[in-house]
């Protein structure tokens, strides 16, 4: 009886220690962390913007999205992410913070609040290449 009760507490400590000390990273095919001491995130990619039919309504975070706040939806960033974004084409940037999942259209890597297209100025055009940096 000993015995067993011996395997099965040496089983049981194996199982913690590999499980205890393993480590997953995820990256999606949108990803493409900048290679540097910190291992800052940076992306380049297409933004949309959210259409005015989406005021008030609930995000993913539970806040209620205004088109006049400077916030983002992306698909896996943390909320409340500050995310410094680079329109490419006219070098403006901007600070928005993370409080939505999204964009759900392939090939775009984030979805901008309107006053955050505005200060891009992209809300003509609808889309454009940015670069974005998480900040903290």
């Amino acid at each position: 009886m000993q015995t067993r009760y011996c395997e099965i507490i040496s089983i049981l400590t194996i199982a913690y220690v590999i499980t205890s000390c393993s480590s997953t990273i995820f990256f999606n095919s949108h990803t493409h962390p900048k290679s540097s001491a910190t291992s800052q995130f940076v992306e380049i990619g297409l933004a949309s913007y959210y259409s005015d039919s989406f005021a008030g309504k609930r995000t993913a975070s539970g806040n209620i999205y205004n088109p006049n706040e400077m916030t983002a939806a992306h698909p896996s960033l943390p909320f409340g992410s500050k995310i410094k974004v680079t329109n490419l084409d006219n070098k403006r940037e901007i600070l928005v913070i993370v409080n939505d999942r999204g964009p759900f259209v392939s090939g775009r890597i984030i979805d901008l609040s309107k006053s955050a297209a505005k200060a891009l100025d992209f809300v003509e055009k609808g889309v454009i290449k940015v670069k974005i940096e998480l900040i903290e």
